[in-house]
């Protein structure tokens, strides 16, 4: 395996067996991890791809076999024979072997979960042949110019040409080039026919007499198989290896992304608990300076514990600092949020603790919200790689206070405590 296949190997390798990818996100991608192994066994055992794609009975399957040799692909009268991603192995003048995939027409009746199987195979294949009979329709046009975008070869076969004469077949094919220039080669489309048309021979005999019988042509797709074989040992190994590569990416960014959702996901549940843990310590603890204690070591460990989510972990000192940073731009932009909160915890303790039923819930939301702001903006520090990016941490507040709605977040937060202590009197 020379130098370009050997890295693309590794590189798929090390994708299927990266550790840092959540079970979760492998579940979910478990379609293109499997995809990504019979990537890797393609490039072992150098096996090139063909995926043949196409409308219902437009002579795929006849295609197919007539480049085969031989009866392997089934071919019926009905529509939609073909219902799964069917594949069949053989050898090439250069000793390769390259695997012709037949798969279910792009436009069957109620077939939309076929068709989308005909597209993710034509993805991961390393050649796509993609079969017409006559004046390419909306569809095809459409499912060929999605083919084309893959990045990888694709011919388009002109089949049952028998059908045309002379001189319909060069208007096709002129036609067919001229509105196909911008997504593949004019040598790249060829007239074919798998399965001619019968036709009857007048055969002349020796007395004079003539007899009539019906012959079959034989197959003529020698255009379509020259131009498949010097694609293929042209650019066999290269083709490979780039699908491969392609595909590695394709995942590779998929999974970024998951993992990305997956910890948004994550990191909005954990400040949702953080914030509902703070707003109730603040709303049953009558004393003021344990409020705010309190409430200072929840949001240090919360910062600690989306550190980690993000497998950016900080020091307890640098949580704190961090914190310190954090609230000093939200005690300058919601001046009066802390306000209410500073005040409702003196009210607490002027009344010898008799306002706590009256004034707890309402500061509780108040410290639920500041937890829930603090976090977001917390968040989006972490998943920016522990930076705020070159407009400061005030530009980064300001973003997340821009999305806020503070009156629901506060109507939110009260009725989650309210609720959270219900359900606690219920259970004592």
């Amino acid at each position: 395996m020379d130098g370009p296949l050997l890295q693309v190997r590794e590189s798929l390798g090390e994708l299927l067996a990266d550790p840092r990818i959540p079970a979760e996100v492998r579940a979910e991608l478990g379609e293109e991890f499997r995809s990504i192994e019979a990537l890797l066994d393609r490039l072992e055992n150098g096996r090139l791809e063909i995926v043949v794609m196409g409308r219902v009975s437009v002579g795929k399957s006849s295609l197919l076999n007539a480049l085969l040799g031989r009866e392997a692909f089934s071919v019926s009268v009905l529509h939609g024979e073909t219902r799964a991603v069917d594949r069949e192995h053989m050898r090439t003048a250069t000793d390769g072997t390259v695997t012709l995939c037949d798969t279910p027409g792009i436009d069957e009746f109620e077939g939309e979960e076929r068709e989308a199987m005909a597209h993710r195979a034509a993805g991961l294949g390393d050649l796509v042949l993609f079969v017409v009979e006559g004046d390419p329709t909306r569809t095809e046009w459409q499912a060929l110019s999605a083919a084309a975008g893959h990045g990888r070869p694709v011919l388009l076969a002109l089949n049952k040409a028998d059908r045309y004469s002379q001189p319909e077949q060069q208007t096709l094919l002129t036609h067919l080039q001229a509105k196909a220039a911008d997504l593949l080669p004019p040598e790249n489309i060829v007239l074919c026919s798998a399965n001619p048309a019968p036709r009857v021979v007048v055969q002349v005999r020796e007395d004079g007499r003539e007899t009539e019988f019906t012959e079959q042509p034989p197959a003529d797709i020698t255009g379509l198989a020259d131009r498949l074989w010097q694609i293929v040992e042209e650019q066999g190994d290269a083709l490979v290896a780039l699908n491969a590569g392609m595909f590695a990416a394709r995942v590779s960014d998929e999974v970024a992304e998951r993992i990305t959702l997956l910890r948004r996901d994550l990191a909005r549940r954990l400040i949702d608990r953080y914030a509902l843990g703070k707003g109730l310590a603040v709303a049953l603890n009558p004393v003021p300076a344990a409020d705010l204690a309190a409430a200072a070591a929840l949001d240090a460990g919360l910062i600690l514990h989306l550190s980690r989510l993000y497998a950016l972990p900080v020091t307890r000192r640098e949580a704190w600092r961090l914190l310190a940073v954090i609230l000093g731009q939200l005690a300058t932009l919601m001046g009066s949020l802390w306000s209410v909160n500073l005040f409702a915890s003196t009210l607490k303790l002027g009344s010898a603790g008799f306002s706590t039923a009256l004034t707890g819930s309402a500061q509780g939301a108040v410290g639920y919200a500041s937890t829930w702001i603090l976090g977001r903006v917390a968040e989006d520090y972490f998943r920016n790689g522990r930076s705020w990016g070159p407009a400061g941490p005030k530009r980064a507040v300001q973003a997340v206070l821009a999305d806020l709605d503070k009156n629901a977040l506060l109507s939110h937060a009260r009725a989650d405590i309210q609720e959270k202590l219900r359900r606690s009197r219920r259970s004592t």
